[in-house]
């Protein structure tokens, strides 16, 4: 029963608490159920408070039996990115710093997703302070890929990707700079979607001017996905760049005339390190799918000094965060966190503005494509998973790569211009590991884009290596004792003995 349940879509899932046909409370004991089975593989749910959860599954039970409007998210299991504050629930960012930080109150996306009436369950894990794209940091250790737990899960919403693709949760956000929500969605098989800057209200970034990081929602499936985001809008005076959006046009399922769109397509942009398999495995898939559209083109892209501005941007954007804390104590900040300070640090303002001028240029000519195209399309990751022991990848074909976050170019110069993009399950690569295709629309284009990926999604189904792949639950749930102890050995050994009992979930 508990089997079928987790099964079903959460639109699906929404749809028959509505009805009736599914309790929320069994809903929520099957998930937890889930959660115990599967976490010791994977790692991916950190911090719990099922009491808390069952209190509100019972009170969103008897808010439907008694007729009563329910929103969005009613009774739906969710799980929250331990970089997203949570009222009495602990919120670590993945950090000794913040290991014993419980939060007074929920920022405003999760404050959104609550009056939605999601039932808050867990958080996720994620790398310390979501710096890099291997979810594994010294409070909570490493998260699993769900196909194989030895190799990355993607990051920063690792744990959220992980928990989705392995039906322990309906629900789990996610964040998004250089490529956080699309990057674990491609890793682990489900969808991962950024939207336009101000569309998610962000109340506590420091930079409020600066659109590098958003919000935003992860699925199983594009309506999936859709259902979260619709909850997750908001108009908020505490994010300057906030604008509103109906909920209404993005919850509805209208799935674009694929046959009318006209699509560009690149493995690399012109520049991005990608291998050689990965672009095999891209140019395959599109002649898979090149049918489905008006017209389907290989173009050339300039993204001029892209990496560079993306350095300065990024770093930016760190030392307002971090500057006291490094000042403090710099060896309190993990490897990524120091070097992504140290960057800026090294900066002037005359880099500062050179970088915001190479943004509007990079972005103008971006924009111009979009005359003679409705979708670019590209990979979202330039590698298969690799070991999540590898805190990074350091060199791609003999080739040494420029920092340790150069390998997910792909996604950050998508981020530079500040387009929606959102990442789909396209079959798997030449190692069965799940394939990620990255489509980006028009500028402020979300709710398009999300038509089109819908139909997307739902034509790929029919076409033979295009379709969605799934891990092995049974695998995981039979995990051997050697599997669990390399799944969630601290990425830290020497912090985890000296801590010891931190590598499972807590409660508060």
């Amino acid at each position: 029963m508990s089997e079928a349940l987790l099964a079903l879509s959460t639109v699906e899932l929404r749809r028959r608490i509505g009805t009736k046909e599914i309790s929320p409370i069994d809903l929520l004991e099957a998930s937890i159920a889930r959660i115990q089975a599967l976490n010791p593989a994977v790692n991916a749910i950190t911090a719990t408070d099922y009491r808390t959860a069952r209190d509100t599954a019972m009170a969103a039970e008897k808010a439907a039996l008694r007729g009563e409007p329910l929103g969005r998210l009613h009774g739906l299991p969710t799980g929250i990115k331990d970089l997203h504050e949570t009222a009495g629930l602990l919120t670590t960012y993945g950090s000794p710093l913040f290991r014993d930080n419980v939060p007074a109150e929920d920022c405003a996306m999760v404050a959104l997703v609550r009056q939605a009436g999601a039932v808050i369950v867990a958080k996720t894990n994620v790398p310390e302070f979501g710096a890099g794209a291997n979810s594994r940091n010294p409070v909570w250790g490493a998260t699993g890929n769900p196909f194989d737990p030895l190799l990355n899960p993607g990051g920063s919403s690792g744990g959220s990707a992980v928990a989705l693709a392995t039906d322990m949760l309906p629900v789990c956000t996610g964040s998004d700079t250089g490529g956080s929500l699309r990057i674990p969605a491609a890793i682990c098989g489900v969808v991962g979607f950024r939207p336009s800057p101000g569309l998610v209200p962000m109340d506590n970034r420091g930079l409020g001017w600066t659109p590098i990081s958003v919000l935003g929602p992860m699925g199983r499936d594009v309506p999936d996905t859709r259902l979260l985001f619709a909850a997750q809008l908001g108009l908020d005076d505490r994010d300057p760049l906030s604008y509103p959006l109906d909920p209404d046009t993005i919850a509805g399922a209208r799935r674009a005339d694929l046959g009318g769109l006209r699509v560009a397509w690149t493995t690399d942009f012109g520049q991005c390190p990608v291998s050689t398999e990965i672009r095999d495995a891209m140019r395959t898939k599109m002649v898979a799918m090149d049918h489905l559209f008006r017209s389907c083109d290989e173009v050339s892209m300039d993204f001029g000094e892209a990496d560079r501005c993306f350095d300065v941007i990024r770093a930016v954007s760190f030392l307002a965060r971090y500057n006291d804390s490094y000042a403090q104590d710099r060896d309190s900040l993990g490897p990524n966190i120091r070097a992504n300070y140290e960057i800026g640090a090294a900066m002037s303002l005359a880099d500062a503005a050179w970088a915001h001028s190479e943004q509007t240029r990079i972005f103008r000519r971006f924009q111009s494509l979009y005359r003679d195209y409705d979708l670019v399309l590209s990979p979202t990751v330039p590698v298969t998973p690799f070991p999540w022991t590898q805190l990074y990848l350091a060199e791609l074909e003999g080739e040494k790569l420029r920092n340790y976050y150069h390998w997910l170019a792909l996604t950050y110069f998508i981020t530079i211009v500040t387009n929606p993009a959102i990442s789909l399950p396209v079959g798997t690569d030449a190692h069965g590991m799940p394939f990620g295709l990255q489509v980006t629309g028009r500028f402020h284009g979300d709710a398009a884009l999300l038509d089109a990926a819908e139909a997307m999604e739902a034509a790929f189904v029919h076409i033979p290596g295009l379709a969605r792949p799934r891990p092995d639950l049974a695998r995981l749930k039979h995990a051997t004792p050697e599997l669990l102890s390399l799944a969630t050995h601290r990425a830290n050994p020497k912090w985890c003995q000296a801590q010891p009992g931190l590598s499972q979930s807590r409660a508060t």
